[in-house]
């Protein structure tokens, strides 16, 4: 469960409003429906909507900006300078998700609020201890002290849950741990990358999104992203297809996550089998 179910339920109340980027996480969304504040939902990375429902939302005691700061399906970032200029005018707090973004993401691979240089602006973060950190369980919060101590007493969920397994919290700070003393991952995440999308994009496939590791190779139609993501594993290439109700009808995908422990050679054996698959079932001319 997103850690929003936390803060939604300890922060909002019925007097409170909170803005959420329609393409937001599915789990960002139900901890949304869970809180009792007023729901607003503005377009995707829509800045002049947002503002729009930032104006509207003016009637309430508090007003929380929630949005991915990386998006799964498309991997695109949201734009979060823009968003934290409308927050300070309209008196607005912001969190933002970074369970697709922490460990890989800005010069050092602190998430998107580095890589777009507002980490002082940004009021919650939220992120997993899984994913890039290779803890596969688990998730923080980090916030303004006082903020963080309100959420230790008031949230149901955190005190009635377990705390975490020992094994996954050294695996977790190690891996932050080796974030901190080098950016050599973070760096070379970026290059391998920009490698794939780069020769993809030559090949004559569409990646959707912007410099995430989450490449979505957008092809349409679903069945073709089915069969073609099944020739991809008979070339030893696990990739996933999806489709609606995952993403919405007519942009179904494959998408591709590039791993710090990919080479060159595997990201080149990988854009290879992209264009014979694509060219046998003519996703490609």
């Amino acid at each position: 469960m997103n850690l929003f179910v936390w803060h939604g339920q300890a922060l909002l109340t019925p007097e409170d409003a909170v803005l959420s980027d329609e393409l937001n996480h599915a789990s960002i969304i139900d901890g949304i429906r869970l809180c009792k504040a007023n729901k607003y939902r503005y377009k995707h990375m829509d800045m002049q909507d947002l503002e729009a429902k930032l104006k509207e939302a003016q009637k309430h005691r508090l007003r929380l900006v929630a949005t991915d700061g990386a998006f799964s399906m498309d991997g695109d970032i949201a734009p979060l300078r823009e968003i934290c200029q409308l927050a300070q005018k309209y008196d607005a707090l912001v969190f933002i998700d970074e369970c697709h973004a922490t460990g890989f993401l800005g010069p050092n691979g602190r998430g998107t609020d580095e890589l777009l240089g507002v980490m002082d602006k940004v009021t919650i973060i939220n992120s997993t201890l899984g994913k890039a950190l290779g803890g596969a369980a688990g998730g923080y919060t980090t916030g303004p002290k006082p903020l963080i101590d309100l959420l230790r007493q008031r949230s149901r969920p955190y005190l009635f849950s377990n705390s975490l397994p020992p094994a996954v919290v050294g695996c977790a700070s190690k891996a932050l741990d080796l974030l901190m003393e080098s950016n050599a991952i973070a760096q070379s995440m970026a290059a391998k990358t920009q490698r794939f999308r780069s020769k993809m994009t030559a090949a004559g496939f569409t990646i959707s999104g912007k410099d995430h590791p989450i490449c979505p190779v957008m092809l349409g139609d679903a069945r073709l992203a089915s069969v073609m993501a099944e020739d991809m594993l008979n070339r030893g290439i696990y990739v996933i297809g999806f489709s609606y109700p995952v993403v919405p009808k007519g942009k179904a995908r494959i998408r591709v996550q590039i791993s710090a422990v990919h080479s060159d050679e595997d990201i080149d054996r990988c854009v290879e089998a992209f264009i014979e698959v694509g060219q046998k079932h003519r996703a490609l001319s």
